[in-house]
C-alpha cells in the first residue's frame, strides 16, 4: 500500500480542504503550527490548512495537541462524525485511501497491492475495500444482535473475504483478497520514514488519550468503540490491520497505564487531606469539606476503577490473541509493552498471571522477541521495590535465563547476562554456586562484550575484595606499612584469581582471561611492580609463598597484562572489540607503554636470572621486551640497563639445553630491540652479532670432526652439540638476515652426504634443510641491495639451483618428515623466485631467470599424489565412514593431518598459480576435485580459477587431459578385469568431474573458444586417437562422448551447429547405424548438439536406452548418467569466424551418406523409458531416459 498514490477516480476525504464546523477539518484561522510542525508540514506559512487526524501524524507533538483538541470539541457536537473521523483515521494509517460516498454518513477506503505471479487474481491493481456505514437503530442492544449474526466469510469463486463488525453507531464491512501479506503499509516501509511513523503513531495515541483522560474517556461511548474497533481489526487476516490496530491498542493500554497512575495519586492526596481533615474535626461532625474530600476519592475510585475494566479489556481482546502472532513484530510489540505496564503499573499487571507470558516469550525463535523479555526484565529486577513479586517467576525460569548467554544472537546473550548480573546483585540467594561456576565460564567467549560483562561479574565476586586498613605509624614506617598492607591485599585478590584460573579445566587461555578482566580489574593487571615483587620474594617461615605452578601462571598473566597495554584489546578468535581506538585510548596506551618499558627494563633481568631453567617461564617472559617502546625517555641509565639484559638473555640462548620455544622467543625479542628506530639498537646488534659469530665457529669445529672423507661418523654426543648449534642458528635465521656468515657454504656439503652416503640423523638434515631454505630465501629477499653485477646473479642462481637439486634428492628419501621439508622448502624458494621476476626493474641488474627441471616438476606432482590424496574420501568422511587405520586415531591428530595435507597441496597449487610448473602439471590435482571436494575442494577450484585468468586455452586443455587420463585408465582397468583400483574412479564419478567443470565456465561468449576447442579435441580422442579393432563394432572410446556431453551446455548456438558438422566429417568414415545399442553415446551427443532454443531454454537430452548394450558389452563403460541435469539458458551469438563457411555449406539437417535419416530430439528420445541399471564399482541408479 502507498501512502502517497491517490486510488483512480476517487477524491480525498477532506475534499478540497474546505472548513466545516463540525468536523475535524474546520481549524481555526487563527491557528498556528510551531517551528517543528511548520517544517514538517513541508514549510507552511500563516494560517494552518484543513487536514486530517492522519495528516497531523507528519506534524509533530504540538500540532497533535491543537488538532485533538479541536476534535475533542467536534466529539462534543457530534461525536458520531467525530467517531467516524476517528476511525478513518486507523483506516488510514493501515495504509488505506478513502473518499465519500454521496451519502454523507458513508465512508470507503481501498487496500492497494500489486498483483503477484501464481495468485488467483490477474495482473492489475486490485483493491480491499473497507467501508463504514451508520446503524439505522439508536440502541446499543440492536447493534449487538447485528453483531452477533456477522461471521467472518470466504468466497472462493472471486478469491475475496468479507468481515463485518460494529464501533457503534457505526458498522464496518472489510473486504479483502485472500493474499494481502505483500501489501505495504506505513509501519513496514524501508528506511527511516518506517521508524519515524511508528515513533509518531505512538505519540499520537498517547496525546489522544492524555488531552481525553479529563473528559470524553469517561462517557462510556468513545473508549467503548474505540476498543471495539482495535479488537476487532485486530485481529483481522489482513496484516495491515493487524499490526497497525494492535500497535493502536497497545499504546492505548499504556496511555491509560498513565491515567490511572495519576489517579492513583489523586487519590493519595485526597485520603492524605482526608486524615488530615477528620483529625481537624474529630469529635466534631462531619464538616462539608470532608464530605466533599469523600465524595471526590469516591469518583476517583470509580473512575480508576473504570480504567482498569478498559485495560483488561483491551489486554484481554487484543494482547492475548495477538503476543503469539505469527508476525514477530507484533510478539515483539506486545512483549516491549507488557513489560512497561508491570513496571509502571505493577500493582495490577506485575503477578504471576501476566508474567507467565515473559517467560514464555523467552522461547519465541526470533531473537528480537526474546531480546525484548530480557531488556524488560531488567528494568523489573533493577527496582529493589518489585523483587518480592518476582520470586515465583525466578524459581520457575531461573534455567532458562542461564541458558540465554548461550543464545545464538550475541544481543540477546550479553543482555541475559547483563540480567543475571543484576539479578546476582539484587538477590543473592537466587544464584547458586554451580550456577556462577557457569556464568564464569564466558570469560573466555568468542565475543568481547560478553565476556567482559562475565568478567565484571567473576569480579564483583571473586576479586573485589576490600583493602584492610593500615595502621598510623609515624615517620619512614609509615610508608613501608602501606606497601606491606598493598602487596597483601594484592596477593589476596591474586591467590583468588589463580585459585579460578587452576581450578578452570574447560579453557588454559589467559591472555582471553586478562582481557575479559581488563575493564573492571585493571588496577590489578596493571600493578607490574607489586606482581614482580611477588615473583621476586623468597619464601619465609612466615608465608609460603607461591607454588612453581602458580608462579607460571603468575608470569602468564603478567606478559599478557603487558600485551593488553602495548597492544590494546585486539585478540585473535574474539570479536566485538573497538577497530579504531581514540586519540584518549592511544594516549593512554602510550603511557602505558612507557611505564612497562621503565619497570622491566630494570626487572626482566632479574626475573630471568631466577627463573633459569624453568623453560617454560623463560619462553613467557622472552615475551615482554617485544612491547617495549623504542623510545622511551622515562628510562633512566638506558645503556646500562640494556646491556644487563643483552646478558641475561644471552645466557638463556646460549644454554645448550634450549627448547625450540625459548630460541624462537628470544630471536623475536633480538628482532625488536634490533630496530633502527629503538634506543638501544647499537648494544643489541652488537650482542646478537657476537652471539652468531660464536655459534658459526662452534658448528666449523663440529663439523671438521663429523664429516670426513665424505662421511658422517660423529657419535651421539658431538651429534647432540651439533644439533644445538643447528636449532639457535635455524631460529635467529628465520628472522634476521645472517648472509654475511655465508651459512650456505657451510650446511650444503652435510646435506649432500646424507642424501647421497646416509647415515647423518633426521634432525640433522631437518635443521640443515631449514637453515639452508633461510639462506635461500634471504638472499632472494635481499638481492635487490646485493645484485650489483653479473657475476653475483650468476651465483645467486647457481645457488637456487644448488637447492632445488638437494630437494629433489630428499624428495626420495625414506623419512617422510625430510620429505615434507624438501617439499614446502622448494616451493616456496620457486614461488619466491617468481615474485621477484615479476617485480624486478628492467633498467637495474636483475635476477637470472630459473625453471625447474622435468624431473623436479614429477617428483614434486608425485609426492603430492602419494601424501594428499591418499585414505577415504571427503564423501566418506561426511557420511562417517571411516577406515580401519583412522577409527583408533583421535581427533585432533586426524585435524592435524588434514591441515598438514592443506598446506601441502596449498604449496604446489602457488607453483601452478604462479606459472612455476606447467599448466599440464595441475592435472594431476584437477582430477580429485570432486572425490575431495568437502577436503580441498576450495583450494582446487580456486587454483582452477587463477590458471584460467592466466591462459584460457592452456586450462582448458588440462581439464581435458585430466578427463582423458581418468577415462583410459578406467578402460584399461576394465579390460584387464582388475577389482577396482584406489587411483581409478566410476564412469559416474567422470561425469560428475565433467559436470563439475562445465559449471565453472560463466558467461559462454567469455569462454566460447575454450568450450569449443574441449568438444573438437574430444571428438579427435573419440575418433582419431583411438585405434579400433577390425572385429568391433564401434571405436573403443565411444562412450567418452557421454561425458563429453555435459559441456554441450555452454555452447552458443552457432557453435553447436559448426560442431555438429564437425561430428559428421568424423563418423563419416564409419559404419554408423545409430538404432544399434553400441552407437548410442553418438545418439546422446548428437541430441546435445542438436537441442534448440526454441522455447527459451537449451533442453539437455535423456541419456539413452543402454540396457541391452550394458548386457551385450559388459567390460565397456557405461554412458548413462545417474541424474538428470537442469535445464541451462541457451546464449545466441554470432558464429565463429573461422567456422561461418562450413556451417552456412553444410545445414545441420544434411546426413552423411552412411547415416540414417535425420531426427528431431523428440525422435531421438521416442521409444526410450526408464530402465534401472547396474553402474560400474555396484552402484545401483535409476535414469529417467
Amino acid at each position: 500500500m502507498n501512502l502517497e498514490t491517490k486510488t483512480g477516480g476517487s477524491a480525498r476525504y477532506r475534499g478540497k480542504k474546505r472548513p466545516r464546523m463540525c468536523s475535524e477539518n474546520a481549524k481555526r484561522g487563527q491557528g498556528k503550527t510551531s517551528r517543528g510542525s511548520r517544517g514538517r508540514a513541508g514549510g507552511r506559512q500563516g494560517h494552518v490548512k484543513a487536514v486530517t487526524l492522519f495528516e497531523v501524524v507528519t506534524m509533530g507533538r504540538s500540532a497533535m495537541q491543537t488538532v485533538i483538541d479541536d476534535w475533542i470539541e467536534t466529539y462534543v457536537m457530534d461525536r458520531d462524525s467525530a467517531l467516524l473521523d476517528l476511525i478513518s483515521f486507523f483506516i488510514q494509517c493501515s495504509g488505506c485511501k478513502g473518499k465519500h460516498t454521496h451519502n454523507t454518513h458513508t465512508l470507503i477506503y481501498y487496500l492497494q497491492y500489486s498483483y503477484s505471479p501464481g495468485s488467483l487474481f490477474p495482473p492489475f491493481l486490485f483493491t480491499g475495500v473497507v467501508t463504514a456505514e451508520m446503524c439505522q437503530s439508536n440502541r446499543a442492544q440492536d447493534c449487538c444482535d447485528i453483531l452477533s449474526s456477522m461471521v467472518e466469510e470466504l468466497d472462493e469463486d472471486s478469491g475475496l473475504q468479507y468481515k463485518k463488525f460494529v464501533a457503534f453507531p457505526w458498522i464496518l464491512t472489510v473486504t479483502w483478497p485472500m493474499d494481502m501479506d505483500c501489501v505495504e503499509y506505513p509501519l513496514i516501509q524501508s528506511g527511516p520514514y518506517g521508524r519515524w511513523f511508528h515513533s509518531e503513531f505512538g505519540d499520537f495515541m498517547s496525546v489522544l488519550v492524555s488531552q481525553c483522560q479529563h473528559s470524553v474517556v469517561f462517557d462510556g461511548y468513545l473508549m467503548s468503540a474505540l476498543v471495539s474497533l482495535l479488537t476487532e481489526l485486530s485481529d483481522s487476516c489482513v496484516r495491515a490491520f493487524r499490526h497497525t490496530c494492535t500497535l493502536a491498542a497497545v499504546k492505548i493500554l499504556s496511555s491509560l497505564v498513565a491515567v490511572a497512575l495519576s489517579l492513583s495519586a489523586a487519590m493519595e492526596n485526597s485520603q492524605k487531606l482526608h486524615g488530615v481533615e477528620r483529625r481537624k474535626t474529630s469529635g466534631r461532625q462531619s464538616s462539608p469539606r470532608l464530605d466533599r474530600i469523600k465524595k471526590k476519592i469516591a469518583e476517583l475510585q470509580e473512575k480508576r476503577s473504570e480504567i482498569e475494566n478498559i485495560m483488561d479489556t483491551i489486554f484481554k481482546g487484543v494482547f492475548l490473541k495477538r503476543y503469539r502472532d505469527v508476525l514477530p513484530e507484533i510478539r515483539s510489540m506486545c512483549t516491549e509493552e507488557l513489560c512497561s505496564w508491570m513496571k509502571l503499573y505493577s500493582v495490577a499487571f506485575l503477578n504471576d498471571s501476566y508474567l507467565k507470558y515473559i517467560g514464555w516469550m523467552m522461547h519465541d525463535k526470533i531473537p528480537e522477541v526474546r531480546l525484548k523479555c530480557v531488556l524488560g526484565l531488567q528494568g523489573l529486577y533493577g527496582d529493589p521495590l518489585l523483587l518480592a513479586k518476582l520470586d515465583l517467576f525466578t524459581s520457575r525460569f531461573k534455567n532458562r535465563l542461564i541458558s540465554m548467554t548461550l543464545d545464538r544472537d550475541n544481543e540477546v546473550a550479553v543482555q541475559a547476562m547483563k540480567l543475571l548480573i543484576v539479578i546476582s546483585k539484587s538477590c543473592e540467594d537466587v544464584l547458586q554456586e554451580e550456577d556462577y561456576k557457569q556464568l564464569y565460564q564466558f570469560v573466555y567467549s568468542s565475543q568481547r562484550h560478553l565476556a567482559t560483562l562475565a568478567g565484571e561479574l567473576l569480579y564483583s565476586r571473586l576479586l573485589n575484595v576490600s583493602a584492610p586498613d593500615s595502621q598510623d605509624q609515624e615517620g619512614a614506617c609509615e610508608g613501608a606499612r602501606e606497601q606491606d598492607v598493598h602487596t597483601e591485599w594484592t596477593m589476596v585478590r591474586l591467590r583468588a584469581l589463580l585459585t579460578f584460573y587452576m581450578q578452570s579445566e574447560l579453557h588454559k587461555h589467559v591472555v582471553y582471561l586478562v582481557d575479559s578482566l581488563w575493564d573492571c580489574a585493571g588496577d590489578l593487571l596493571k600493578d607490574w611492580p607489586t606482581l614482580t615483587y611477588i615473583l621476586l620474594q623468597e619464601p619465609t617461615p612466615q608465608s609460603t609463598g607461591l607454588t612453581e605452578a602458580e608462579q607460571a601462571v603468575v608470569v602468564e598473566i603478567l606478559v599478557a597484562s603487558v600485551r593488553q597495554a602495548a597492544e590494546g584489546p585486539a585478540l585473535v578468535g574474539r570479536s566485538g572489540g573497538k577497530k579504531v581506538s581514540s586519540a584518549k585510548e592511544r594516549k593512554i596506551q602510550l603511557d602505558n607503554s612507557a611505564k612497562l618499558t621503565k619497570h622491566f627494563l630494570t626487572t626482566l633481568p632479574k626475573l630471568l636470572s631466577k627463573f633459569s631453567g624453568h623453560w617454560d617461564v623463560m619462553a613467557s617472559l622472552m615475551k615482554i621486551p617485544q612491547y617495549f617502546l623504542p623510545e622511551c625517555p622515562a628510562a633512566e641509565n638506558t645503556e646500562v640497563t640494556s646491556e644487563e639484559l643483552m646478558t641475561e638473555m644471552g645466557a638463556v640462548v646460549d644454554h645448550p639445553s634450549g627448547p625450540p620455544g625459548v630460541l624462537e622467543a628470544v630471536s623475536r625479542t633480538y628482532l625488536h630491540l634490533c630496530g633502527e628506530d629503538t634506543a638501544w639498537h647499537t648494544a643489541a646488534c652488537s650482542a646478537r652479532d657476537t652471539l652468531v659469530h660464536r655459534w658459526k665457529d662452534r658448528l666449523i669445529s663440529q663439523l671438521g670432526d663429523a664429516l670426513k672423507d665424505y662421511t658422517f661418523c660423529a657419535d651421539n654426543d658431538k651429534t647432540g652439540e651439533m644439533l644445538s648449534t643447528l636449532r639457535k642458528l635455524r631460529a635467529f635465521y628465520n628472522g634476521h638476515d645472517l648472509s654475511q656468515w655465508d651459512l650456505f657454504e657451510l650446511l650444503s656439503p652435510l646435506l649432500s652426504v646424507g642424501c647421497l652416503q646416509g647415515g647423518v640423523p633426521t634432525e640433522v638434515m631437518l635443521e640443515v634443510l631449514r637453515c639452508l631454505y633461510h639462506a635461500v630465501l634471504w638472499n632472494l629477499h635481499t638481492s635487490g641491495k646485493t645484485l650489483t653485477s653479473q657475476e653475483k646473479a650468476v651465483v645467486q642462481r647457481e645457488q637456487l639451483s644448488a637447492f632445488c637439486e638437494m630437494s629433489y634428492r630428499c624428495l626420495s628419501h625414506s623419512d617422510d618428515s625430510i620429505k615434507e621439508q624438501a617439499f614446502l622448502g622448494v616451493c616456496d624458494i620457486l614461488a619466491a623466485h617468481s615474485y621477484q621476476l615479476l617485480v624486478w626493474e628492467p633498467t637495474s641488474c636483475g635476477l637470472l631467470p630459473y625453471t625447474a627441471s622435468p624431473e623436479l616438476q614429477r617428483a614434486l606432482l608425485t609426492f603430492l599424489l602419494e601424501q594428499v590424496f591418499v585414505g577415504p574420501d571427503s564423501d566418506a568422511h561426511s557420511r562417517g565412514e571411516t577406515s580401519s587405520h583412522i577409527g583408533h586415531t583421535s581427533e585432533v591428530e586426524r585435524l592435524e593431518d588434514h591441515h598438514k595435507r592443506r598446506t601441502l597441496l596449498a604449496a604446489y597449487c602457488k607453483l601452478l598459480v604462479h606459472g612455476v610448473l606447467e599448466i599440464s602439471m595441475a592435472s594431476g590435482v584437477f582430477m580429485h576435485y570432486t572425490k575431495y571436494y568437502n577436503d580441498f575442494g576450495d583450494i582446487i577450484k580456486e587454483t582452477l580459477y587463477r590458471t584460467r585468468q592466466t591462459d584460457k586455452i592452456g586450462s582448458a586443455r588440462t581439464l581435458l587431459l585430466c578427463l582423458q587420463e581418468l577415462y583410459v585408465r578406467l578402460k584399461q582397468e576394465q579390460q584387464c578385469g582388475g577389482g577396482g583400483q584406489p587411483g581409478v574412479q566410476t564412469f559416474t564419478s567422470i561425469k560428475e568431474l565433467a559436470r563439475r567443470f562445465a559449471l565453472t565456465f560463466g558467461d559462454p561468449m567469455k569462454f566460447r573458444e575454450s568450450i569449443t576447442m574441449i568438444h573438437r579435441s574430444g571428438i579427435e580422442f573419440v575418433f582419431n586417437r583411438s585405434v579400433q579393432s577390425p572385429d568391433a563394432e564401434s571405436p573403443p572410446y565411444l562412450t567418452y562422448l557421454t561425458i563429453l556431453s555435459e559441456f554441450s551446455s555452454k555452447l552458443l548456438m552457432p557453435d553447436k551447429k559448426t560442431l555438429f558438422c564437425f561430428l559428421q566429417r568424423q563418423t563419416a568414415d564409419h559404419a554408423v547405424n545409430l538404432r544399434e545399442d553400441c552407437w548410442q553415446p553418438l545418439m546422446y551427443y548428437r541430441a546435445s548438439l542438436l537441442a534448440t532454443a526454441g522455447e527459451g531454454e537449451d533442453r539437455r537430452p535423456h541419456p539413452p536406452n543402454r540396457s541391452a548394450y550394458a548386457n551385450k558389452h559388459q567390460g565397456q563403460c557405461s554412458p548413462v548418467n545417474s541424474r538428470c541435469s537442469k535445464s541451462h539458458k541457451a546464449s545466441v551469438a554470432s558464429s565463429l569466424p573461422e567456422d561461418r563457411t562450413e556451417a552456412e555449406s553444410s545445414p545441420v539437417s544434411t546426413d552423411p551418406p552412411l547415416l540414417p535419416p535425420p531426427r528431431t530430439e523428440a525422435t531421438v528420445t521416442e521409444g526410450l523409458h526408464h530402465v534401472s541399471s547396474k553402474e560400474t564399482g555396484d552402484e545401483i541408479v535409476e535414469v529417467d531416459l
